[in-house]
């Protein structure tokens, strides 16, 4: 498949976020992964390495399902 997109001079703002899609991606694929590492592994991210709170786990536990009720509101998926 080929797409091509165009944008005038001014709209360079637009033009970056277009061609930025998979960077942010990446950044909430990334995220996601850090709070996994809390609900699955129990590693805290304010000690690292060390075991996580169970409010630590909790919060991680929502974050995680607020992400993707969000990308599903933009019919958006990390996988």
């Amino acid at each position: 498949m080929k797409i091509t997109l165009e944008f005038q001079d001014e709209d360079k703002e637009e033009a970056l976020t277009a061609l930025d899609g998979y960077k942010w991606k990446l950044a909430v694929w990334d995220l996601d992964q850090l709070l996994r590492s809390v609900t699955k592994h129990d590693i805290s991210i304010l000690k690292h390495h060390k075991e996580a709170s169970e409010e630590e786990y909790k919060v991680a536990e929502k974050l995680r399902e607020e992400i993707r009720r969000i990308l599903d509101e933009y019919n958006l998926k990390l996988d």
